[in-house]
């Protein structure tokens, strides 16, 4: 747990919300890609980069839910992994290992899940996941950077919120060519 950055630990907690919430004894795979999916700036526009039809995804994903039993009367908040989770997270450290991570990221998850033989590997082949596109988008994600800080997820994701890729914006000319004068043309058109 403690080798999982912080996104991948939420997500992990809400995939443990989810299930404690449809009344499952195991947090399965199903349970958290959905937590990811559904989590602010997540696995959703990674895999879209990727070619998956991530509602498509996410019905499936339902689908699966809906098919595992519910427990009652059980001790509230005692929950498990699940067997299949259990060995997709080690598969994803191994991953990890091999790109010289010290941290888990849940891009990796991703790429573990798409190679899976289990329900989840499926619904991911289904909606059009591919290993290649797959670990494609995940390289131009991180730009050649390794994983080496549990913060490594939301620092990627604040550089795109928080700055302007002028490269891409001169690529779809949508560039003003007076670069950095956008308030003083507008002072000038109001005057």
């Amino acid at each position: 747990m403690d080798k999982l950055t912080s996104k991948f630990q939420m997500a992990l907690a809400d995939a443990q919300s989810l299930a404690i919430g449809r009344d499952h004894q195991f947090i399965e795979p199903a349970h958290l890609l959905l937590a990811m999916l559904d989590q602010q700036g997540g696995a959703r526009p990674l895999l879209a980069k990727a070619g998956v039809n991530v509602q498509q995804l996410r019905n499936e994903l339902m689908t699966v839910l809906d098919r595992l039993p519910q427990v009652s009367g059980g001790a509230e908040g005692d929950i498990h992994v699940s067997n299949d989770l259990g060995r997709l997270l080690n598969v994803t450290d191994k991953l990890a290992q091999q790109r010289k991570d010290q941290y888990i990221s849940s891009e990796l998850f991703l790429l573990a899940a798409v190679e899976d033989k289990a329900s989840v590997g499926d619904a991911l082949r289904n909606a059009g996941a591919q290993k290649q596109a797959l670990g494609a988008a995940i390289d131009q994600l991180r730009g050649g950077e390794n994983v080496n800080d549990p913060n490594a997820e939301e620092q990627r994701q604040a550089l795109d919120k928080y700055t302007i890729d002028l490269t891409a914006r001169a690529e779809a000319g949508k560039l003003d060519p007076v670069i950095g004068r956008d308030d003083e043309i507008r002072r000038t058109i109001q005057v």
